[in-house]
């Protein structure tokens, strides 16, 4: 304990000036590198520059370099939460302050949520404070069956939170998509294939006047103002896009963005798995999958990622009437690329990942049923969703990596366990937030100045 206290109050004496990355070594520890492999105890992380240098037992501490007694920690990378919706709310119930969703926008797949994410997000200090150092950022399809584009972040205590923006294109397909398409999964996949279709021309439209149309970087402000592709009414043929919806979907057909269709039915996972004989480019992730454990030796034949959530055992829906808590485990076992994600109204929070991993890993005790052992559970929760969002160095202690680093007071996957030191980029974060803050407050208040009616 008195290591832990140690390491706790070296805070103060390391901590560097908000934009300075610290170079820092710390031994002893026991070290979880994210990679799918089992914890190694006894080991040492060095980050200089902002970048893991080296990571494991046995491994040397440059000359010079402050170095801190992890005994009786644990050094893990950062967590990434996938399909959040960090930094586009305040509050749920207040619309004044909630920037999800766009049901009266007259775009879709054309809305992107890179310029209004609030760095000062109360959830964004909440998240870091539980470990959570990247994320993906998701609007929700309110209007449309497409979303629009979502970012990757970082949930560091500055401005420059967004490290990727327009990283990929939400669509919702299955009994949302169907709702949202006029009532029938056949109008959604109608609506699906002539939107590919419409953006496909359009690029091809545009290509052809020497402008390119292939920058996902760019929402359609760099493509050709010729009369015939300006505005839905101007456009040849019957079209149902607006120009910058068009526009933003070309990334989507060329291969060069991401598609992340969200999908629960096994019958529905293999109709989008077989749009890619339609539109070979598309690069796509399914999102739910709660039957994917059904048809997972199809999900990794085709090498698409899946972001699932770690427990559904019951039927919400017609469309999770398979639903079990094994399915992530038979998915990965099937040797499918599963992220553990929160996407949905469930309650669940970006800092409860490490619980939902740690269940899976508990998952393994209870007769018949396929969890994840424990280097799975974290892989799933750091380097897998981070690679599923095209970070392939971050999420893992590795040569070369983001310095991410969270330094736990125990096993990370054990509820009774928090983190005592988060780094982004090998820059000192801090843990304080509106939860802590309220905490302190009402654990020391003075109760002295209420009226009597509150008096005992």
């Amino acid at each position: 304990m008195s290591m832990r206290i140690a390491l706790c109050t070296a805070i103060v004496a390391m901590t560097a000036s908000p934009l300075a990355a610290q170079d820092i070594a710390i031994t002893g520890a026991t070290i979880a590198t994210g990679d799918g492999s089992e914890p190694i105890e006894n080991a040492t992380v060095v980050v200089r520059s902002g970048r893991v240098v080296a990571a494991g037992a046995n491994v040397a501490v440059p000359a010079g370099m402050e170095t801190l007694d992890g005994s009786g920690t644990w050094v893990t990378p950062g967590l990434f939460a996938s399909l959040t919706e960090l930094g586009i709310y305040d509050v749920q119930a207040v619309s004044e302050s909630n920037d999800v969703g766009a049901s009266g926008s007259p775009f879709s797949a054309a809305l992107d949520v890179s310029p209004i994410i609030n760095p000062n997000s109360q959830d964004i200090g909440y998240s870091r404070a539980g470990g959570v150092t990247r994320a993906s950022v998701t609007p929700r399809a309110d209007a449309s069956i497409f979303a629009g584009q979502g970012a990757i972040i970082d949930t560091g205590a500055d401005y420059d939170a967004v490290i990727r923006p327009r990283a990929f294109q939400v669509v919702e397909m299955g009994e949302r998509g169907a709702r949202l398409a006029g009532g029938s999964r056949t109008s959604a996949h109608a609506l699906l294939r002539n939107a590919l279709r419409e953006a496909g021309s359009y690029g091809d439209d545009a290509r052809l006047t020497g402008r390119s149309a292939r920058n996902p970087s760019r929402t359609g402000d760099d493509l050709p103002l010729d009369p015939r592709l300006t505005g839905r009414a101007e456009r040849d043929g019957d079209v149902l896009l607006t120009r910058f919806d068009a526009a933003a979907l070309v990334p989507v057909v060329t291969g060069e963005q991401r598609l992340y269709v969200k999908v629960e039915r096994a019958s529905d996972i293999l109709s989008t798995l077989a749009l890619r004989e339609e539109f070979p480019s598309l690069d796509m992730v399914l999102v739910g999958a709660t039957e994917g454990w059904m048809v997972a030796n199809e999900i990794a034949a085709s090498d698409v990622p899946v972001i699932a959530a770690a427990l559904r055992d019951l039927p919400a829906s017609f469309e999770q009437l398979a639903a079990t808590q094994s399915n992530v485990g038979r998915m990965v076992d099937a040797g499918v690329d599963v992220a553990i994600g929160v996407y949905d109204s469930s309650g669940d929070h970006p800092r409860g990942l490490p619980q939902q991993a740690g269940n899976l890993v508990a998952l393994n005790q209870v007769t018949g049923a396929t969890g994840l052992s424990w280097g799975e559970a974290f892989a799933a929760i750091s380097s897998v969703p981070a690679r599923v969002a095209g970070l392939e160095n971050a999420g893992v202690l590795s040569a070369g990596a983001h310095g991410d680093l969270v330094v736990w007071d125990g096993d990370p996957l054990e509820t009774s366990s928090a983190p005592i030191r988060v780094f982004i980029d090998g820059v000192e974060q801090p843990l304080d937030n509106h939860q802590t803050r309220l905490r302190d407050r009402y654990r020391t208040l003075d109760e002295s100045q209420l009226p009597a009616a509150y008096r005992r």
